[in-house]
């Protein structure tokens, strides 16, 4: 499915990185961000062996399997940054708790609804930010 994702965006438009889980960890994913000059954050699964060098995308791959190997699974999260991945899926199910479906029929009412619940999620965001001030 990637290679159709990134197939929608315009070809002028930079993509500067991919970020997926471990599902996408296949030779048509790497290839297709590849050809797009992006990089991908795509963590190689637990099993991986090294492909054979044959393509940019491959050659991305083994360096992510190496660096994964040589830091661990953990720190390769933090350092390559997908745990931002996270973070927005984690977002997304807060929105659907808010509902799985929208209740307005009219498309401004939709928009309407859709602000109000993202206004929702702010204020309680808002509320879980420490205020920090400086001491001495």
């Amino acid at each position: 499915m990637l290679p159709e994702l990134l197939s929608q965006i315009p070809a002028d438009v930079e993509v500067g990185s991919v970020t997926a889980d471990g599902a996408y960890d296949t030779r048509k994913c790497h290839d297709a961000v590849a050809d797009r000059g992006a990089h991908a954050v795509i963590p190689p699964r637990k099993n991986a062996k090294p492909w054979k060098p044959s393509t940019a995308g491959a050659i991305a791959r083994n360096e992510a399997l190496r660096a994964s190997k040589y830091l661990g699974r953990a720190i390769w999260r933090k350092w390559s940054g997908y745990h931002r991945r996270s973070r927005a899926e984690t977002k997304m199910h807060c929105v659907k708790l808010l509902g799985q479906s929208l209740m307005a029929r009219d498309f401004d009412r939709q928009v309407a609804e859709l602000q109000v619940r993202a206004a929702v999620l702010n204020g309680y965001t808002a509320l879980g930010i420490p205020d920090t001030e400086p001491v001495g």
